[in-house]
């Protein structure tokens, strides 16, 4: 079964009647005929290629400030995020090359080119190599072109090395260093238009937990829950649509079992999904209970609903990331669950930082010093996992703002009323 790592306005949650045990709401629809969800995308501004180029200027005033002479960036996240470039990885080098100074370079296949330009939204320097040549020559070429005869070469952090090899190879007299405080500190802020489009995400996937709320039924699998809540983000827009559901003693684990499960009276239902919008990420988790909550069940779902509000407020502008899954975990204990990270308890960390990237850096988690700030997002997800027996994770993800921190999509009122709504 996919994990979660492996997928990377509250009218649709009015359908379900509020306080209505998940039982009742799944029986009122007998049918089991879902009216499909419309599409949420209509009026949505994708980032502007003004936008993108003052990342490649704040990049190369980082790259001074970092002695870096260029960065590296193979497709995925960042290549997309500065340039608007959406490729695939492949064992035929397409790269960008941002120079501390200077126009930024690609280097495609000869027979990409026309595709590459398809998809570049500015610059005109795309260098192109054929199946005997060695793309790295070209890379080569573009820091000489640019002026640098030796210095420092930043690689994004998830180059591969067959690339770092092979770039070290054709440029020897420059040294490669991580990216990183370059990478790192434009994509950490988020600009308004990513928060519109993160919001965006977040309004699509909460938006399809109530619709399958209303699907649930006695005997479906996670697979047969998953579909439902792909097929539903799907449709309301959502791309890049991942999901993951957990029934019972199952929810214990955070990221899944294999074992086979079914949805029973009286069990937990724990869900973990998301979708992207123009590339930017949601990350919503929801746990129900089908039928009447024990009370055990109520105690968890509360303890960890509180949980939420005690990251909330723990994350204070200035405050070392840390010190937010340090106040959860205060919290925790004085409840008689861990200490630290033993169980029953929070097994991982309070939160994760969120953007192109479902997980991106920094996190909630001990020791992290980074300060808060505003533009920095994160997820909020301080779950409770009693081994043997069930788990429970409510998952809403937040932003820095100049006030503090502020919701993407506002927590569940109660178990009773577990869908929650948007901020």
């Amino acid at each position: 079964m996919p994990t979660k790592r492996q997928l990377l306005k509250a009218a649709a949650l009015l359908a379900v009647t509020p306080g209505l045990p998940l039982r009742a709401a799944a029986e009122s629809n007998v049918s089991g005929e879902a009216k499909k969800p419309e599409s949420q995308l209509a009026g949505i501004q994708p980032i502007s290629v003004a936008e993108r180029q003052a990342r490649v200027a704040r990049a190369q005033e980082l790259m001074q400030k970092s002695g870096i002479d260029a960065i590296v960036l193979e497709p995925g996240a960042a290549m997309l995020y500065f340039t608007g470039i959406r490729w695939w990885r492949s064992e035929r080098l397409t790269c960008v090359v941002i120079p501390r100074r200077g126009e930024l370079a690609v280097v495609t296949p000869f027979f990409e080119e026309p595709s590459v330009r398809e998809s570049m939204t500015f610059g005109e320097d795309v260098r192109t190599w054929n199946e005997h040549e060695s793309p790295f020559e070209r890379v080569a070429g573009v820091m000489k072109d640019r002026g640098f005869k030796s210095g420092v070469i930043g690689l994004e952090a998830s180059v591969r090395w067959f690339v770092a090899d092979g770039i070290r190879g054709a440029l020897p007299a420059f040294r490669l260093e991580s990216a990183d405080p370059v990478t790192r500190g434009c994509r950490m802020i988020k600009s308004p238009a990513e928060l519109a489009l993160m919001k965006k995400a977040n309004e699509i996937t909460l938006a399809a937990y109530g619709k399958v709320y209303e699907q649930l039924r006695p005997g479906m699998t996670p697979a047969d829950v998953n579909g439902l809540m792909r097929e539903a983000q799907t449709a309301l827009g959502g791309q890049g649509v991942w999901t993951m559901a957990l029934f019972g003693e199952a929810s214990a684990y955070p990221h899944g079992t294999d074992q086979p499960q079914q949805i029973r009276e009286g069990q937990i239902v724990l869900m973990d999904c998301g979708c992207s919008v123009e590339g930017y990420q949601s990350d919503i988790s929801r746990t129900f209970v089908y039928g009447e909550p024990s009370k055990k069940q109520r105690k968890v779902w509360q303890l960890v609903r509180e949980g939420q509000d005690v990251a909330f407020a723990a994350a204070k502008l200035g405050a070392p990331a840390g010190s937010v899954d340090d106040a959860v975990r205060a919290f925790y204990l004085k409840n008689g669950f861990g200490p630290d990270y033993r169980l029953p308890g929070l097994s991982h960390r309070t939160g994760h930082g969120i953007g192109m990237e479902g997980h991106e850096p920094v996190n909630f988690v001990r020791g992290e010093n980074t300060k808060l700030v505003p533009g920095m997002c994160f997820s909020n997800e301080p779950g409770l996992y009693l081994p043997g027996e069930f788990g429970v994770r409510l998952e809403d993800c937040l932003y820095m703002t100049e006030d503090g921190p502020a919701w993407f999509t506002v927590p569940p009122e109660s178990i009773a009323k577990p869908l929650g709504r948007l901020a």
